[in-house]
């Protein structure tokens, strides 16, 4: 049964204008949000590098849903809703791990890395443990990317991989591994958080250390076209190289991916601008290749440069309140202290995520008054986060209609 509430807030918005404040704090939207689009489209998990051998694991929560990401004896990554088929305790209580199986702490049901359920005791004669296996949610892997979905049945995903591949396979990412990760929560409801993400209207007052090395092309962004020679040329250097760079959009506008320049002299997101690690990702031969962007709705941007990677995820927690994970990677051979050091490596994107939590939560107690009425968006600046809410409102229109 559709929400009219949400429906109705949908609805209200005016074209080229924010969301109506419902729509960033209203529970019942929120449950709409995840119930729409967070249990039924494919959510970023993360990579395969971090589960590299058999019975590693890591957790996160997908809405209502604890998901367990695992490495197989049969080498196979598999993703399994994180709950006992007992009495549904959470099987793998902690972030990340290494287990030979999968034992639930409560009653010691134990699994196994394949999802069977191997031993449950004291249940009786009658009791067939071929019955009850941990339930799984789909699973797709490009290029170390692990994808969920919750749905029963999930959308297609296909064309979104198709179109990633030729773009992030050159730097070669199932040769890395997380040299950092951050989680930072957000106060402020998830679509703040992205919306925030996909403009630099605020950059030049709000983030100097980014600012050293990146700089928003707003041919990219869809406002200027791509006609900017300086641009063409730039991703002719690079493609010659057999580094895919031209802007790709999806004809739904849920992923976008392309690559653009840095500021002059400066190749790698450091506060001088020079690279962070000594081995680089890519084998193009190029110096300066830029910044590889993309994201893909709801849950995931993404950046990658000659040197490093970094990937961020979004997870929702409440109405106001959002989870954000930043992994800096790496390549797998690269030793800290020896070939990249931390606090250089980190230091630009742990100063602009914090940053933007601050503008995000200024963003959501303003927003709580019930003074607040949207405004209009810059047709130069914000084009990006326009399309974010044309994307948003689309969805839902459509989903809470049929």
């Amino acid at each position: 049964m559709a929400n009219n509430k949400t429906l109705g807030f949908v609805q209200q918005r005016k074209p080229q204008h924010a969301l109506p404040r419902e729509l960033y704090r209203d529970d019942g939207t929120y449950r709409d949000d995840l119930a729409q689009i967070w249990h039924k489209e494919w959510i970023f998990a993360g990579h395969t590098f971090e589960v590299e051998k058999a019975g590693q694991y890591f957790t996160l929560q997908i809405g209502d849903y604890p998901i367990a990401i695992v490495r197989g004896n049969d080498g196979e990554i598999r993703a399994f809703h994180n709950a006992c088929r007992h009495r549904g305790s959470k099987v793998c209580q902690s972030a990340s791990g290494k287990v030979a199986k999968l034992v639930c702490p409560y009653h010691k049901w134990t699994f196994g890395l394949d999802g069977k359920l191997l031993y449950a005791g004291n249940m009786g004669e009658d009791f067939n443990p071929q019955d009850l296996p941990l339930k799984t949610a789909h699973c797709a892997i490009m290029n170390s990317y692990i994808f969920v979905c919750v749905a029963d049945e999930p959308p297609a995903i296909e064309p979104f991989l198709e179109a990633l591949k030729p773009f992030i396979e050159p730097h070669k990412l199932d040769n890395c591994k997380v040299a950092y990760e951050s989680n930072l929560i957000e106060r402020g409801n998830w679509k703040l958080v992205f919306e925030n993400n996909r403009e630099c209207y605020h950059c030049d007052g709000s983030h100097p250390e980014l600012l050293n090395s990146f700089v928003e092309n707003l041919a990219v962004a869809g406002v200027a076209g791509d006609d900017d020679p300086e641009l063409l040329a730039f991703w002719d250097r690079c493609e010659s190289a057999g580094l895919p760079s031209r802007l790709k959009m999806d004809v739904n506008g849920q992923f976008r991916m392309t690559r653009i320049p840095l500021t002059e002299r400066a190749v790698s997101y450091t506060m001088d601008g020079k690279p962070a690690v000594a081995k680089r990702l890519d084998k193009s031969g190029l110096d300066n290749i830029g910044a590889l962007l993309y994201f893909y709705y709801p849950s995931t941007w993404n950046h990658f440069l000659g040197d490093h990677a970094l990937s961020f995820r979004v997870l929702p927690i409440g109405p106001d309140e959002t989870l954000v994970t930043t992994k800096w990677i790496v390549h797998k051979d690269a030793q800290e202290s020896i070939d990249y050091d931390i606090e250089n490596l980190t230091k630009v994107w742990l100063a602009t995520n914090d940053q933007d939590r601050a503008l995000v939560e200024g963003s959501q107690a303003g927003i709580q008054s019930p003074s607040y009425e949207p405004g209009p968006y810059s047709s130069v600046a914000e084009n990006g986060v326009c399309q974010f809410d044309d994307w948003y409102c689309e969805t839902m229109e459509r989903k809470l209609t049929t």
